[in-house]
């Protein structure tokens, strides 16, 4: 049965979601990434080589959270071992965090990807609003077993899943927001109250033609998280 869901007047039409794969037992980040692995909440499931869950400590105060596994990470099935993560290791450390004590994730366990030409590595296609929201419901049951102090978002991806489709992250960069209150259905997240940081995505700063400043950015981004906690 088709289901509509979203916030901020934006409804999204879902046949499916991974709801429907969530565990009975859902008090253990073991338990949902078990259950994770056989998620069909989405049409992404058919070309990815795996579901790429959540990674870090259950008692981490900083949570990071990105868009989708890339080329690398689908092929591993650990979040942010490629480029991406590498960058990401580098400005963590710079802006006074410590990378083992963090818990990374993405809004979306799936890699999509557009069909690479013989020979080449698959190219990252960006999700849609319905893939995200589709598995909203992993997210929503990370977050609830971690209980952070701080989360950053990483990108526009993660953003509007979290904070709905109108968030602009070149608006709100940098700032500490209210968690849960600034969420799109904040009722979702019945947790202590907490602060989200809202930044760009690492993969930006690989694609960036000056990437020295954006990195820079991205850096002082991290700092503001790393104050909070």
């Amino acid at each position: 049965m088709a289901a509509y869901r979203g916030g901020n007047a934006h409804l999204v039409r879902l046949d499916h979601s991974a709801a429907e794969f969530l565990p009975d037992d859902t008090g253990s980040l073991s338990a949902l990434r078990a259950a994770a692995d056989g998620c069909q909440g989405c049409d992404l499931y058919r070309a990815a080589t795996q579901t790429v869950f959540g990674d870090g400590p259950p008692d981490a105060r900083v949570v990071m959270i990105g868009e989708q596994p890339g080329d690398v990470e689908d092929r591993a099935g650990e979040p942010f071992v490629g480029p991406a993560g590498r960058l990401l290791d580098r400005a963590i450390t710079e802006a006074g965090l410590r990378r083992d004590e963090i818990y990374v994730t993405n809004a979306v366990k799936h890699f999509k990807f557009t069909p690479p030409e013989r020979g080449k590595r698959r190219i990252h296609k960006t999700p849609n609003r319905g893939e995200i929201v589709a598995c909203r419901p992993w997210l929503v049951q990370e977050l609830a077993l971690l209980r952070p102090s701080v989360l950053v978002v990483l990108g526009a991806s993660a953003a509007k899943a979290l904070l709905g489709a109108k968030f602009k992250v070149t608006e709100s960069r940098g700032q500490l927001l209210p968690w849960p209150d600034a969420a799109d259905r904040p009722e979702d997240f019945p947790a202590e109250p907490a602060r989200l940081v809202a930044t760009i995505h690492p993969s930006a700063v690989l694609r960036s033609d000056d990437r020295e400043a954006m990195f820079r950015g991205f850096v002082e981004d991290l700092r503001v998280a790393a104050e909070a906690r």
